[in-house]
């Protein structure tokens, strides 16, 4: 146990969040955009020796200034963070981290989810919570030759996601359909969750999933140990498909189905690291053209900028029935209110 303090950081504190920003960018980190704790070591002489974060229950951005490595400092932070976390109602835990790095954390009582090589590795602190969730999961397994998943956020959930579940059931026995829970959207995930099984009530072969924490929204995954945007947005990709396919091989899931997306830089990567490695996984990849309403592309984020500009006949023609009447309810009308005071509705 070293002699240095762990002392929180506050936004407000300019002097010392400029140490941390430093000492990540020494250590070859970038900050991450989603964190809401933040710790720092000093040492004797108030400079910042190391340095870890928290966002929900994850772990995040953790660094030991190099002059210092050797010293146990990295055991005090996580320790200090998982604490914190514990403090926090956070029992289940969650870290991503170099391929260089887990078997440190593998030493500190975390265990191995998925990685993807010299990219990322996700791990977990039970050392039987991902096999727990494949295990439930495998309880809504169905034998049949054609199995498909569909895997959507549905932030809200409109016309183009009621078309690609529509034709996955029709070209199919059976549709999975994974619900991202992670709450990261406009839409609570208990809204999301409501709107897309009414909306796709009528649809008698489909079974619905929460994704848990295992299948990851764009919107949360880290970024710091990544060189760039589009470097992340292929670590997220590709660890998504290596944790999906260990999914899709328990429950016999033949398909996936995806939503083309000509004018997202995300989505399109995506789909192109998609529609590589999932048949080399032996799972087919259907990438679905997107559905057009009166010649405009259906999707989430022009529903959002429509609501937030007040275009309601607009909206009108993008989503179910079931939608609409949520969005011009008494109940819906926090989340309008807060589209219509966000800064970034539109996703690229």
């Amino acid at each position: 146990m070293s002699d240095y303090v762990i002392s929180p950081v506050y936004p407000s504190d300019t002097r010392t969040n400029a140490q941390v920003n430093a000492l990540l960018e020494q250590e070859g980190i970038r900050r991450d955009a989603n964190l809401d704790y933040t710790c720092v070591m000093f040492d004797q002489d108030y400079h910042a020796v190391a340095t870890g974060s928290c966002f929900g229950n994850t772990l995040r951005c953790m660094a030991v200034d190099h002059h210092h490595q050797g010293e146990g400092l990295m055991n005090e932070i996580v320790s200090h963070l998982v604490q914190r976390q514990f403090e926090q109602g956070h029992t289940h835990l969650f870290l991503y981290t170099k391929c260089s790095s887990a078997k440190f954390f593998g030493d500190l009582g975390f265990y191995e989810i998925a990685r993807v090589e010299d990219q990322v590795v996700f791990m977990e602190n039970k050392h039987d919570g991902f096999a727990h969730y494949l295990d439930q999961l495998a309880q809504s397994k169905v034998e049949a030759p054609r199995v498909a998943a569909v895997v959507m956020n549905a932030n809200p959930f409109t016309l183009g996601h009621q078309y690609l579940v529509e034709k996955a059931a029709q070209e199919n026995d059976l549709v999975h359909l994974f619900m991202v829970s992670e709450d990261a959207s406009f839409f609570p995930y208990t809204v999301r969750k409501r709107l897309i099984m009414e909306g796709t009530a009528h649809l008698k072969n489909t079974r619905y999933h929460d994704s848990g924490p295992y299948i990851i929204s764009q919107n949360t995954f880290p970024s710091y140990f990544q060189k760039d945007e589009e470097a992340v947005i292929l670590s997220h990709a590709n660890l998504d498909l290596a944790i999906f396919t260990k999914i899709a091989a328990r429950m016999g899931i033949t398909a996936r189905y995806v939503g083309e997306e000509p004018t997202s830089l995300v989505t399109g990567l995506y789909n192109q690291v998609m529609a590589k490695r999932l048949p080399e996984a032996g799972i087919g990849c259907v990438i679905v053209p997107r559905k057009t309403q009166n010649g405009i592309v259906v999707s989430a984020s022009t529903v959002r900028r429509d609501i937030q500009q007040g275009n309601w006949d607009e909206v009108k023609a993008l989503v179910p029935e079931t939608t609409w009447n949520y969005l011009r309810s008494e109940e819906g009308q926090p989340v309008v209110d807060k589209i219509r005071a966000g800064k970034n509705v539109v996703h690229y």
